[in-house]
């Protein structure tokens, strides 16, 4: 089995909950987290030239990740405030970004990975505040899966902004399974569970949690998520359609 622990964490562009912007609070936090991927959310300044709230320097230095770069001709970490994280040990085999269907600006980046010679894929991701829009993004994202050439053990990790447990993400719990069990906003008293990570049949969750410590209740108004997983060595196979590939339809 491969180890693997990840994490989502929302870092509001570095603003914290007493109104400070203070990028190495942040990556104190991110550091604790002692995680191989991390997926960011609102890692870019909102407006042009959405310059990185986190210097890709201090990144590496503090914690030890690289971010993922992408090619889209952008000072950005990542895409529409979206970037992964990595450790030295996990390879970067390829990397993507996308648009996605909203009335705002959305988007996701995505990279296939490597840990120990078990290749995996990655979303980092970041819904819209309507329910009605967030079910026509994980259309769009079930889309990307099926024109994939590769079927690979597959995570989505992200902001999901979704506040109900039970009801409108179910584009993406028929072929996912959705890991909810913390709350993570408000970071000060956090009491839904909107950040979510999501994974294929072939991990095993071993722990989630969010992170509540004094520095992250005053980082961003978000709480850290991390999960513990297992992926099995031998390729299993993902549940899927009649067409043998991966569908939100």
């Amino acid at each position: 089995m491969t180890e693997l622990r990840v994490a989502t964490y929302n870092i509001r562009k570095a603003l914290g909950t007493d109104r400070r912007r203070d990028p190495g609070r942040v990556l104190r936090v991110i550091d604790a987290l002692k995680a191989e991927v991390v997926a960011l959310q609102e890692a870019d300044l909102r407006l042009p030239p959405r310059r990185p709230a986190l210097d890709r320097m201090e990144i590496l230095q503090r914690t030890g990740l690289r971010p993922v770069e992408f090619s889209h001709g952008r000072e950005s970490l990542g895409w529409h405030g979206n970037a992964l994280l990595v450790s030295p040990e996990i390879e970067v085999e390829e990397r993507g970004h996308h648009d996605l269907r909203s009335l705002e600006p959305r988007g996701l980046v995505e990279a296939v990975l490597s840990k120990e010679g078990r290749r995996f894929r990655v979303f980092a991701i970041h819904l819209a505040l309507a329910r009605v829009v967030r079910r026509a993004q994980l259309s769009h994202l079930g889309d990307i899966l099926a024109a994939s050439a590769e079927e690979l053990p597959t995570l989505v990790m992200g902001d999901f902004n979704e506040r109900s447990t039970s009801v409108g993400l179910g584009r993406l719990a028929k072929r996912f399974t959705i890991l909810a069990e913390a709350p993570t906003y408000h970071s000060r008293r956090p009491m839904f569970s909107l950040d979510r990570i999501a994974h294929t049949g072939q991990f095993r969750t071993r722990e989630v949690k969010a992170v509540a410590t004094p520095e992250s209740r005053l980082a961003s108004d978000h709480l850290p998520l991390t999960a513990e997983l297992s992926l099995a060595r031998e390729v299993g196979q993902a549940r899927q359609d009649a067409s043998g590939r991966l569908s939100f339809k």
